[in-house]
């Protein structure tokens, strides 16, 4: 039996037809005679998708009793039971009730596609796991029901179902998503046109990139080596030079002209692994290309045309944008340069742009380092002359008599020839084969290997020795040439690493990166181990399949220090390269000690903190608890005194005075012995599920009656919090609200759900608070403006947003419209709740300050 196939149907926002989507293929399907089933469909009462559920078979659901309540959720052994050929099951990323056989739908599914079941399922853009954080910076709220994108990645179709944001925008005012009461919030909240599009944007981007990727796979399959222009990539070759960030600009632009354009910079280094560009450079480039959306390469090639066309036509490239050339005219006798070359193998699928610059034929500027001491090219031509210039000179001294001194000097220009193109061996053949050719016909007696005359004998020898110390003299300076590229290649990549430590750069993996990059290797990992005893660990790596169990197993082993390596995997590096190697190394090792270092350093930056608060903390208690300790001293005092006959009146006024004094006293402790759990960490919710009415009307016993005028929907979902923490951080903030509210102005809080989340909005009419203070009165013994040093230590609104912070919420100040400060509590809402079929019917419900009153939707209280 094998596993079944699954189907998804992709969606940008709630309404766009997914569902309807899904129940019409499965008529489809059912037309064609499939057994096909609905598991579990939810149609969230639309009539449309409602009357398409008719005529399909539907697995009863299984029923659930949680927290008193009846829930139902899809009942995964009854479909196993019935085992039909097609399930369908709606709203993949849905969080089961708890009791469920599993915690999550889409674990569900894979149980059913284990057992050979197809699948279809729908899903929203805004549920994938990978781009929770897109969405909540478009949206403003967080998903809290995902799904892992490799389940979706792994789908066998995935097919989109889109809408324009304006239609979508009418589906829902024509009542076709939503009921009418809950049209206006939503098309004012989560159904904003921007939001709507660029969720839209996110989904198509989505799905073309899983186009994409199928298109990769089915090239590769087939080993298609054509390019097909699907769309427009646009390759840009580096060189390390100046010119490469203008190249970069002109293929951005590039892009910008076709949808989906993307660009990939490649830098193609020699296959010796020692770069000849400068890093510094190199680091500038890359991070322009990122910074205009594209991806750096680093490819190892000793044929940069060819390396340069086998990466673009490996990526499926349509175009490629390279530099006009730096080279100098006379230079273009060594062969046409490389954006010549590769505009004539590119082929017809391939667009080559050369693109000028300010840099062109100032010359290269950077040396080219070779693997071998003089080019392929140069070594070939090197035998020809030295091997066929004296046949083709013997051919033609045979016609023409020009004497033996004559001769000798024309085979010792044919071998001096040979020594500079092509080296010592070249020159040696050459010298050899031509005294050979002079001894037999041209030295007497002719066609004989003897020599009747000793001058003779001389001059040949002369011809060979001055042959080999030519060759010799050329291939030393080849040599000293080759070495004098090397070393400063490796005093750039030397001074990188120096400028590395300058800059305080403590990324380790970008560190091994560059030894990746400059070494040509598959991948390289940091070992280390406490003892000679204990095992290997690993400490950081970069690559594909880094070793990281034992650093002789790698391809190359650089020990640092005695319980530490670097472990190479690739190719066997040259002793010549572990130089440089054993550089990288040390500094490997020194910025992983600055990695702990700075968490150290951190660490000590919270205990200063901590030393900071219990300092402010003293200064606290020299004044602010000292005056009400000696009210209530005062007052007990003047009580206990016998010299002074008191009134009942003037007794209730002590008392009460005493009264006044304990509770500020109260409510300073309170606040300091929070803000010290909240700064040990010692802070622990007991996170449960609860209404806001039986928890905000708590927090209104600190005030003065008719103070406070509350608002909370009686449709509002449940919250996921601790009871005590919440009720704390909402006295705290009315108390603080009416503290600063004009006489008469009543404080407003308010109540709304958008999407997952629930807002708690106080709302005051004071004098409110500017945009660039608005942090700093969170801040620990902080008093905004000139607050009395008796209203308290300012530690009210701290302790509310560490409060809010450690049940997983969020506390942000807004101004009030027409003046005052508005504090919103952003809080969890808890799952599984009937009303909350999907994110987007609970964002609906929002209610914002202006719209809180709407009749019908909530329960006003006044205290």
């Amino acid at each position: 039996m094998g596993r079944g196939k699954l189907r998804i149907y992709l969606g940008a926002a709630p309404g766009v037809g997914k569902t309807y989507a899904m129940l019409s293929e499965a008529h489809r399907r059912v037309e064609r005679g499939t057994d096909c089933v609905v598991a579990f469909v939810e149609h969230h009462h639309r009539p449309r998708t409602e009357v398409m559920l008719h005529g399909l078979e539907q697995v009863p659901r299984k029923e659930i009793d949680y927290r008193g309540s009846v829930f139902t959720e899809m009942d995964v052994d009854a479909v196993l039971a019935r085992r039909p050929a097609v399930a369908l099951v709606d709203e993949l990323a849905h969080t089961n009730i708890p009791g469920s056989r599993n915690d999550k739908r889409w674990q569900d599914v894979e149980e059913l596609l284990a057992a050979g079941i197809d699948v279809v399922s729908t899903v929203n853009i805004q549920h994938l796991e990978s781009l929770g954080d897109v969405v909540e910076s478009i949206t403003g709220v967080r998903q809290r029901e995902t799904v892992p994108d490799e389940v979706v990645r792994r789908a066998d179709q995935i097919e989109l179902v889109d809408m324009s944001p304006p239609a979508l925008r009418r589906r829902m005012a024509h009542g076709n998503i939503y009921k009418p009461d809950k049209v206006d919030a939503a098309l004012s909240n989560y159904f904003r046109p921007g939001n709507l599009t660029a969720l839209r944007e996110l989904a198509l981007l989505w799905v073309a990139d899983r186009v994409d990727e199928y298109l990769t796979e089915y090239r590769s399959e087939h080993r298609v080596s054509k390019i097909w222009g699907s769309r427009e990539r646009i390759v840009v070759g580096l060189t390390g030079g100046p010119e490469g960030r203008t190249l970069i600009r002109r293929a951005a632009r590039l892009a910008e002209k076709g949808a989906g354009g993307e660009v990939l910079a490649v830098y193609i280094a020699r296959s010796d692994g020692l770069t000849s560009a400068s890093p510094k450079e190199l680091a500038v480039q890359r991070t322009l290309v990122e910074d205009l959306g594209g991806t750096f390469h680093h490819v190892v090639g000793d044929d940069i045309p060819a390396a340069l066309l086998d990466f673009a036509r490996g990526v499926n490239a349509t175009q490629i944008v390279l530099g006009s050339s730096r080279r100098k005219t006379w230079q273009y006798v060594f062969g046409p340069g490389v954006g010549a070359t590769v505009a004539r193998d590119s082929g017809p699928d391939l667009d080559v742009h050369i693109v000028t610059h300010e840099e062109v034929a100032k010359g290269r500027g950077l040396p080219v380092t070779r693997g071998a001491r003089l080019g392929r090219a140069r070594i070939i031509w090197g035998w020809l002359v030295g091997l066929a210039g004296p046949v083709v000179l013997t051919v033609l001294l045979s016609t023409v008599h020009l004497g033996l001194a004559n001769d000798v000097l024309l085979f010792l220009t044919l071998t001096v020839a040979a020594a500079l193109l092509g080296g010592l061996f070249p020159a040696l053949a050459s010298a050899a084969f031509g005294s050979l050719l002079l001894n037999w016909y041209f030295t007497p007696p002719v066609h004989r290997i003897t020599i009747a005359d000793p001058k003779n004998v001389l001059a040949l020898a002369i011809f060979v020795g001055v042959g080999v110390s030519v060759a010799s003299v050329v291939d030393l300076a080849a040599r000293r040439t080759h070495q004098a590229a090397r070393l400063r290649a490796e005093s750039e990549i030397l001074s990188f690493l120096a400028g590395s430590v300058l800059r305080g750069e403590t990324s380790l993996e970008a560190l091994l990166e560059r030894v990746r990059e400059t070494f040509g290797m598959e991948s390289v990992a940091l070992l280390e181990r406490v003892s000679d005893v204990e095992p290997w660990t690993c400490a950081g790596s970069v690559g594909t399949r880094p070793q990281v169990e034992r650093p002789e197993d790698a391809d190359v082993d650089m020990p640092v220090g005695d319980h530490m390596a670097l472990a190479l995997s690739g190719r066997v590096l040259p002793a010549s390269d572990r130089r440089v190697l054993a550089a990288f190394a040390a500094q490997a090792a020194v910025v992983l000690d600055r990695q702990r270092l700075q968490h150290e350093a951190d660490q000590a930056r919270t205990l200063a903190e901590g030393n900071r608060i219990r300092t402010a903390l003293l200064a606290a208690v020299s004044h602010d608890l000292r005056t009400p300790l000696a009210g209530i001293k005062a007052a007990v005092s003047s009580l206990r005194s016998d010299d002074v006959s008191w009134s009942e009146e003037d007794q209730a006024e002590l008392l009460a005075g005493i009264e006044d004094g304990a509770d500020r006293l109260d409510h300073l402790v309170g606040n300091l012995l929070d803000m010290s759990r909240l700064q040990t960490g010692t802070v622990s919710p007991l996170i449960r599920e609860i209404d806001l009415d039986e928890v905000v009307p708590m927090a209104l016993g600190g005030v003065p009656e008719d103070s406070v005028d509350l608002e909370i929907p009686e449709t509002l979902p449940m919250v996921a919090v601790d009871p005590g923490l919440l009720e704390r951080s909402v006295a705290n903030l009315v108390e603080n609200a009416v503290k600063y509210s004009p006489a008469g102005e009543q404080v407003l809080v308010a109540a709304s759900a958008m999407a997952d989340r629930v807002e708690v909005r106080v709302v005051d009419r004071g004098p409110g608070v500017p945009d660039e203070a608005k942090d700093r009165i969170f801040a620990p013994f902080q008093r905004y403006g000139d607050a009395p040093r008796g209203a308290g230590v300012g530690l009210g609104l701290a302790v509310a947003r560490g409060f809010a912070e450690a049940m997983g919420g969020t506390l942000n100040a807004e101004d009030t419209p027409g003046g005052g400060l508005t504090m919103v509590l952003t809080l969890r809402a808890a799952g599984g709740r009937p009303d909350l079929a999907t994110a987007a019917e609970t964002a609906a419900t929002a209610v914002t300050v202006g719209t809180a009153g709407t009749a019908g939707t909530a329960e006003r209280h006044t205290r």
